[in-house]
C-alpha cells in the first residue's frame, strides 16, 4: 500500500462528568485524530490518547502534534508498505514519542485491515467474537456517592471495578467498598502515588482479596516495585512503567509484577502491544487493556486488541455512554451484560461520523506526498 495523504485534526469533547485522579481532573478531552488514505483513497483512522498536561507521561496533545505534522508524516508519507510492522522500522530514528507513533501507526493498521478484508481484529490475530470489560472509576466526594456508583455500574454488568485511591483515600476507602461488595472483582489504581515508605501501608490492602494494585510506586520504576512485591500478597500490575517489550521483559525478569497493563499509545502502537502480549502469553503474565478516556476511535482499537487470547482479565473498554453525550463512531460501542462484541466488519468495524468528528474539530491539517 502507498501512503499518499494524511489528514490530521485536533478535537475537543467535554465528558459526561470530571474524572479524577491522584494527578487530577479532567472533563474537557482534546485529542488528536489521524486519518491516512492510500493511493486507491482508502481511509484508515487513529487516536491520539495524550492530554492536554504531561501527567501520565511527558507526552501532550501539543508535543503529539508537533512530532506527527514535523517528523513522523514526513517520514512515512509516499512510502510503500507491505505490513504496518515495517511503521515501527521507519520510525525507529525517533526516540520516545510513543502516543504520537500509535496514532499514526494505528491508522496505517487500520487500512492495512480494510485493503485486505479483514477485521483489524483478524489482522491482528485475535480469536474472539466478544470481550469481558470492566470499568474505571475516578476519585469521589465521599464513600457513599462511590458505593452508589458501584453499584450502578455492576447493574449494567461490567465484570471488574478498578477504582483509583491516593494517600489519604486508600484503606479506609478499600474497606468501605469491600463491606459492601464482598465478592466483585476489585483492583485499585494508585497512578504511582505511592513510594517505597508506604510498603506498611500498601500491605494492609493484602485483606482485601483485590485482583490486583496497579502502578503503586514510580511512574518509570520496575526495580522498587520488585521489592515491594516481596512483602505484598497482592499482585502487582504495571502500567505506566512498560513502554516496550525490553521494559515488559525486564519487569518480568526482576519479580516486579504479575501483572500488565497494555495500552496502546504508551507502548508506541499495536505492533509493539502484540509483541508484549506475545511475550507474556509465554511466560505466564496475564494481560489487560487499560483506558486513556478515548474517543470512539481509540476505543475500537482497543477491542480489537483485547480480542488477542492472552487478555485474559477485564480491560477498561467501557461503552461510548460511559464517558460521552454522542460518540464520533457509529455505531457507538455498547457494553450488554458486560460485554463488547468484537467487530467483524473490515477494518475497526465502526464508521467514523464525520458530521460529529466535524462538529468537535478544533484544528485541521492536511497533507499529501
Amino acid at each position: 500500500m502507498l501512503i499518499e495523504e494524511f489528514t490530521v485534526r485536533r478535537l475537543k469533547m467535554r465528558m459526561k462528568e470530571p474524572f479524577t485522579t491522584s494527578f487530577g481532573t479532567l472533563q474537557d478531552k482534546q485529542f488528536l485524530l489521524i486519518e491516512v488514505k492510500d493511493e486507491l483513497g482508502n481511509s484508515g483512522w487513529g487516536e491520539s490518547v495524550a492530554f492536554e498536561a504531561p501527567w501520565y507521561t511527558e507526552e501532550t496533545v501539543d508535543t503529539n502534534l508537533h512530532m506527527i505534522r514535523d517528523f513522523l508524516i514526513p517520514l512515512l508519507i509516499g512510502k510503500k508498505l507491505s505490513h504496518p510492522d515495517q511503521v515501527g522500522e521507519i520510525f525507529s530514528p525517533i526516540r520516545g514519542n510513543n502516543m504520537a507513533k500509535a496514532a499514526v501507526e494505528g491508522a496505517v493498521w487500520d487500512l492495512y485491515a480494510k485493503r485486505n478484508n479483514l477485521s483489524l481484529a483478524k489482522a491482528l490475530g485475535g480469536n474472539r467474537q466478544s470481550i469481558e470489560v470492566g470499568i474505571s472509576i475516578g476519585l469521589q466526594q465521599d464513600l457513599p456517592q462511590l458505593i452508589a456508583k458501584v453499584q450502578s455500574y455492576l447493574d449494567e454488568g461490567y465484570k471488574r471495578i478498578k477504582v483509583k485511591i491516593k494517600p489519604g483515600e486508600d484503606i479506609e476507602l478499600i474497606r468501605g467498598l469491600r463491606a459492601s461488595f464482598p465478592d466483585v472483582p476489585l483492583m485499585a489504581d494508585a497512578n504511582s502515588a505511592y513510594t517505597l515508605e508506604d510498603t506498611s501501608l500498601l500491605k494492609q490492602l493484602d485483606e482485601f482479596g483485590l485482583l490486583m494494585i496497579e502502578q503503586p510506586l514510580g511512574y518509570d520504576d520496575i526495580v522498587d516495585h520488585s521489592v515491594l512485591q516481596q512483602e505484598l500478597k497482592t499482585p502487582i500490575c504495571l502500567d505506566e512503567s512498560i513502554h516496550s517489550l525490553t521494559d515488559a521483559r525486564k519487569a518480568i525478569a526482576l519479580g516486579s509484577t504479575k501483572v500488565i497493563n497494555v495500552k496502546i499509545g504508551r507502548v508506541g502502537g499495536l505492533s509493539e502491544a502484540k509483541r508484549i502480549h506475545d511475550y507474556c502469553m509465554a511466560h505466564g503474565i496475564p494481560v489487560w487493556c487499560g483506558g486513556m478516556l478515548e474517543a470512539g476511535i481509540g476505543r475500537a482499537h482497543n477491542i480489537a486488541l483485547t480480542s488477542l487470547p492472552n487478555f485474559i482479565l477485564p480491560g477498561d473498554t467501557a461503552g461510548s455512554s460511559r464517558y460521552w453525550e454522542k460518540d464520533i463512531i457509529t455505531p457507538e460501542v455498547i457494553v450488554l451484560d458486560g460485554q463488547i462484541k468484537v467487530p467483524s466488519t473490515k477494518g475497526i468495524g465502526f464508521v467514523p461520523d464525520l458530521a460529529a468528528i466535524e462538529e468537535f474539530t478544533v484544528g485541521k491539517w492536511h497533507f499529501t506526498k
